[in-house]
């Protein structure tokens, strides 16, 4: 007879479960770091829709979203299932152009605007500017160490494709 599990202990639904993200994902530094920037832009979305700076609400949006997507698109693998998109190149000029973005925006909403809601905006907007500034730093390590490796690779491949191809253009 089996014994029955306490309620606690209780796993989700299979459904749920597909929709949520794995574990070792969440603890991976990038897990971490997408997350944080995906609650940082929507705080920072909300704030600037309650403030008088709601002229730069967009540039949060459209951050939240596409760190959401990322989010789950490295979740659930489709970096490694799609193959045709170089990922951490459009992860890193993501993540700069957020950066710039965030810290111009920050700065117009903390020194042009008098509103509670602003101030609190450009905060949160300068703490996503950091964050964004070391996802971007450490995609470009990542980036930077791939791209070392293929350069090192392609010599000896060309060598191996010249010896194995066999025409005789002479």
């Amino acid at each position: 007879m089996e014994e029955p599990e306490p309620a606690g202990a209780a796993e989700p639904p299979p459904a749920l479960r597909s929709l949520l993200p794995p574990r070792e994902f969440l603890c991976s530094r990038k897990g971490q770091l997408l997350l944080a920037e995906s609650v940082l832009s929507f705080i920072t979305f909300i704030c600037y829709i309650a403030s008088l700076a709601a002229s730069f609400m967009m540039a949060p949006l459209l951050e939240f979203m596409l760190a959401l997507f990322l989010f789950f698109a490295y979740a659930s693998k489709l970096n490694e299932k799609f193959k045709g998109l170089y990922w951490p190149l459009s992860d890193f000029l993501r993540c700069v152009t957020a950066a710039i973005i965030y810290f111009a925006i920050s700065i117009a909403a903390v020194s042009k605007y008098n509103d509670g809601a602003s101030k609190a905006a450009g905060v949160f907007g300068f703490i996503a500017t950091i964050v964004f500034a070391i996802d971007f730093y450490i995609t470009f390590n990542d980036l930077v160490t791939f791209l070392k490796q293929g350069s090192s690779d392609s010599p000896e491949r060309r060598k191996s494709e010249d010896e194995d191809s066999d025409s005789d253009s002479d």
